[in-house]
């Protein structure tokens, strides 16, 4: 696909982003096309969460724009500009965040009642088709700790999508579960990836990468190193250091799960 204007719907240009003394990130330049599943990988602390949080507006860099379709995120000043913006893009975190005193569904229903002033018929209605999708339709009247860590990652996806978003990302969600439960969750997200979700995946799950993106970025001390399609990136990679990288890792899982703290 080519990267034309009207195809663009998130746009990166020379991000630049510390905490404190801290260089997290030194000029992100990033454009991603509607419909393109993207994964973002390389060592741990390169930036890669940060790279997501910029685009979701949950941190702001000291320079550099950031635009999500027709919103300059980098621009955002007030939390009503900022929930406008994560109406439409969604979230999914390694943790999950469910809130434990309600169903499944109750926290699927929630943020479509409050947020975009569903009534309660509908949500409930909209959650159930969300939890058939994410093939946990029995689970409806579960609570959280009733369910496995996959089960309460897919409950978080289906709570993500609920909202309609333009676009999904995924930071390390299955960085925090067991190897047992890593499957059913990518299996969710491999079948949003081809009914043309646009999503943009921080991950150490290299052949799922190579599976289901268009284009994979790989980031090291705050840079992109490269980016290209996944033969490029896992086959025929240019720089020794991604060669390094991919061959290190032997197309399994990292050993370090914990997480990206950045």
């Amino acid at each position: 696909m080519n990267k034309t204007a009207s195809n663009v719907i998130v746009s990166l240009e020379d991000v630049h982003l510390s905490f404190g003394s801290t260089e997290v990130l030194k000029g992100i330049d990033l454009s991603i096309n509607r419909g393109d599943a993207v994964s973002i990988i390389g060592p741990s602390g390169s930036g890669k969460s940060t790279i997501l949080r910029c685009i979701n507006a949950l941190v702001k860099p000291q320079s550099g724009r950031i635009t999500v379709g027709d919103t300059r995120v980098d621009q955002l000043t007030t939390e009503k500009e900022r929930i406008a913006l994560r109406k439409r893009v969604g979230i999914v975190f390694q943790q999950y965040n469910l809130f434990p005193h309600l169903t499944v569904l109750d926290n699927i229903a929630l943020a479509p009642i409050r947020i975009l002033g569903v009534d309660r018929q509908s949500a409930a209605k909209l959650g159930r088709e969300l939890l058939e999708r994410v093939r946990l339709s029995d689970k409806a009247q579960s609570y959280p700790g009733q369910l496995s860590g996959g089960q309460q990652q897919r409950v978080a996806i289906a709570r993500a999508l609920a909202m309609k978003p333009d676009l999904v990302l995924f930071d390390e969600v299955t960085s925090a579960l067991d190897p047992e439960t890593v499957g059913e969750v990518l299996s969710v997200i491999r079948d949003l990836v081809r009914e043309g979700m646009t999503s943009i995946l921080v991950t150490h799950e290299m052949r799922f990468a190579e599976e289901i993106s268009d284009t994979v970025v790989f980031t090291e001390n705050g840079l992109i190193v490269d980016q290209g399609t996944p033969e490029q990136i896992f086959h025929q990679p240019d720089n020794p250091r991604i060669r390094q990288f991919v061959s290190g890792l032997g197309g399994a899982r990292d050993a370090v799960r914990d997480g990206e703290g950045i």
